[in-house]
């Protein structure tokens, strides 16, 4: 999406060649990035937008992001436990299985290396 895309979204009628004009003098310039997904997480919850248009507008110096998309909530966990690529290397060299079962043990046992291993076998 070209400014001109953008100007005729927000400002239907406006000639996006005086636009673009416009906001050269003022010293704006836009980008628009190829964003497949934007993640804006908050305490409580991640704020997912799919199917994106993004655009970086950047005004003297100031930059500011603009995105359109298709909005969802999805809801945190406070016990979210951080799984780092040695300690599912680790459990995978235990027990034999691949990453995504490996993964998954560590996060059901809240990062537990020894319970995660232990309960290949059983």
């Amino acid at each position: 999406m070209d400014t001109g895309c953008l100007v005729n979204k927000m400002m239907p009628g406006m000639n996006p060649r005086k636009m673009n004009q416009m906001m050269k003098k003022m010293g704006i310039s836009q980008q628009e990035i190829d964003a497949t997904e934007v993640i804006i997480r908050t305490p409580e919850h991640d704020i997912v937008i799919t199917n994106p248009s993004v655009s970086k507008v950047n005004m003297m110096g100031q930059q500011t992001y603009q995105i359109v998309g298709e909005e969802t909530i999805q809801e945190r966990s406070d016990e979210q436990v951080e799984i780092l690529d040695e300690d599912v290397k680790t459990v995978m060299d235990q027990t034999g299985v691949n990453a995504d079962e490996a993964k998954k043990a560590i996060a059901d046992h809240n990062g537990d290396l020894a319970e995660a291993i232990l309960s290949f076998k059983e």
